[in-house]
Order: structure tokens, then sequence, then C-alpha cells
């Protein structure tokens, strides 16, 4: 089974999070999930676009039984 790459340049919030993973541009889903997850609490959520949310909530139901344990 192939893993799903997440490109970080294409969310906003993301792309944040991974401001010390210099050079990168694609995430693993389930790494890109456990970022999400270990730093919402540095998420702007008033500043998420529809395709990041969108994002969250699919990775959340593939890995986290549909919550993020924030």
């Amino acid at each position: 089974m192939r893993t799903e790459r997440i490109d970080i340049r294409r969310y906003p919030q993301l792309r944040a999070l991974c401001w010390n993973i210099h050079g990168a541009s694609y995430l693993d889903a389930d790494v890109a999930f456990g970022k999400y997850e270990r730093n919402w609490h540095w998420i702007e959520q008033d500043s998420l676009t529809q395709r990041e949310s969108a994002l969250i909530q699919r990775l959340a139901d593939e890995y986290g039984a549909g919550v993020i344990n924030a």
C-alpha cells in the first residue's frame, strides 16, 4: 500500500508548522496529521482555507477516528 503524500506548499497552516523542515515539500499523510494534532494550538483556525479544512477533516477521519486530539 502506498502512502499518500501531502504537498505542504498548498496548505498555509501546515506550511507554517513545517518551518523547521528545510527543503521538504511533501509529507506522508500520517506525518501531516501528526503535525496538525501535536501543534493544533498554533493553528489559526479563522485563517484556514476550505481546502485545508477539508484536508484536516479527511486526515482526522483516516488517522484519528474523526477527531484531532488537541
